[in-house]
């Protein structure tokens, strides 16, 4: 397969070969979230955001697997070095009870890095916010699980965390409790006690006078004040600062439909917790690595978080943060599987160090413009906006049924997209999209928008 010459081709989705695999995977699979009957052949020609299916499919993924693969499919960028690992067994250890190293070479000499590789590589990333401490686990989950429990545990029993509306920060039951995008993921399920919730910023131009999401009110009467701030007031609010163990935002969010918040909605929440010495954790397990063209979504705005989750594109969980958040007493946080997928820790190093070398934040911004120009060009009235950070972009369409119309529509053209929040298209093209590849995703999007307008 030439990346620079192929184009996306389907002769009929799924075929034969792919229901056989997807009937027999589901034979044994509880019930999830399969957007696609989609079904990689990975013996087949694959490379960046093109691969082919088990019937002969070429597609273009513009999903990235939900940003869990941030360079798409066997990226030389990634593989060269990964082919200097001789493979060894067991690849999975119990990493927070051994160490592993290779040989007797020095730890900066090392040629394929492990875990300790990465969490040096982590603490450099997240050095503007002063952290220096690592905690690696499985996903993104673990990540936040471990987060707000270092959290609860430094703030010496404090009994509040805060959520915003839209929010999705996992499945696991303690961060379901922080979730509030769809009823589904959390109904009947028990829930951590004493998590409250405020709007988040639906209008990334908005002012606390111009505020239409809830958020800030009161500008009527000439006195705008932000929701979170009349809950932390000692006199008029409920919920007591000195009780809130930590603020969890995504700084984009995700699941809830790629909504950016305006820099008031930030400054506020960055204001308050310099006010009341509030613990943020930031989930940047979608949009960080690189995604929005910078490191993590947290550096372009007024936000400087505590605590950092990050996981997909990382390919393992991450919690990130200063030494003092984390608790002292050993086994307070362990795994028997953290830190310990040989594999993936080196996935996740060599991926920082492709991100570095060849300059993809600023490739991520520069590709990003480029979609939301070619797009906005293209001016399709049933198309309400098109938005971006970076590669981090989402696509609006006036109601839910044209989003899912246009999105099996580009299917049909060999385009993979995701749907979130009501009637948003997320696009994630691998971070080392190049201008072709921008103009040919744009142009099957707008076939598929065209076909069913």
């Amino acid at each position: 397969m030439n990346r620079d010459t192929v184009e996306p081709r389907v002769d009929g989705f799924p075929g034969d070969h792919a229901r056989e695999w997807v009937d027999y995977h589901r034979s044994t699979a509880a019930p999830s979230t399969y957007v696609y009957d989609f079904v990689w052949d990975r013996t087949a020609p694959a490379e960046g955001p093109f691969c082919t299916d088990l019937d002969g499919n070429v597609l273009m993924d513009f999903t990235s697997h939900v940003a869990a693969a941030p360079l798409g499919y066997n990226n030389p960028k990634i593989m060269d070095r990964l082919r200097e690992f001789d493979l060894v067994d067991p690849l999975k250890i119990a990493g927070q009870d051994f160490y592993v190293a290779g040989g007797h070479a020095s730890p900066a000499e090392q040629d394929v890095p492990g875990p300790a590789g990465l969490m040096d590589r982590l603490t450099r990333l997240t050095a503007h916010y002063d952290m220096d401490t690592v905690f690696l686990s499985n996903s993104g989950a673990e990540a936040i699980e471990n987060a707000i429990k270092a959290a609860y545990d430094a703030s010496g029993g404090a009994k509040h965390g805060v959520t915003f509306e839209g929010a999705f920060h996992g499945r696991t039951l303690g961060a379901l409790s922080l979730n509030r995008s769809k009823e589904k993921y959390r109904r009947l399920f028990p829930e951590v006690a004493g998590v409250v919730d405020v709007p988040y910023c639906d209008d990334r131009s908005c002012t606390p006078d111009t505020c239409s999401c809830g958020f800030f009110f009161g500008a009527s009467a000439g006195e705008p004040e932000s929701r979170l701030r009349r809950k932390l007031d000692p006199e008029r609010g409920h919920v007591p600062p000195e009780e809130v163990a930590y603020v969890i935002l995504e700084p984009v969010q995700g699941e809830g439909g790629y909504r950016f918040p305006s820099e008031a909605f930030i400054e506020e929440i960055a204001a308050l917790a310099d006010e009341h010495d509030l613990t943020v954790i930031a989930d940047e397990i979608q949009t960080g690595m690189g995604r929005t063209g910078e490191w993590w979504a947290s550096d372009h705005s007024a936000l400087e978080p505590d605590l950092l989750c990050s996981a997909k594109a990382l390919r393992v969980g991450a919690t990130v943060g200063r030494g003092d958040l984390f608790p002292d007493e050993e086994g307070r946080l362990s795994s028997t599987w953290g830190a310990g997928d040989l594999l993936g820790a080196a996935g996740g190093a060599l991926t920082i160090d492709a991100i570095e070398e060849h300059d993809l934040l600023a490739n991520a911004t520069v590709r990003g413009r480029q979609f939301r120009e070619t797009l906005d060009d293209a001016a399709r009235p049933v198309v309400e906006d098109v938005r971006g950070l970076g590669l981090l972009l989402g696509v609006e369409f006036d109601t839910q049924e044209r989003r899912d119309a246009v999105q099996e529509a580009a299917l049909s053209h060999g385009l993979l997209t995701l749907g979130c929040g009501y009637k948003t298209l997320r696009v994630l093209p691998p971070l080392d999209v190049t201008e072709r590849e921008i103009e040919l995703g744009c142009e099957l999007l707008v076939r598929a928008i065209d076909d069913v307008s």
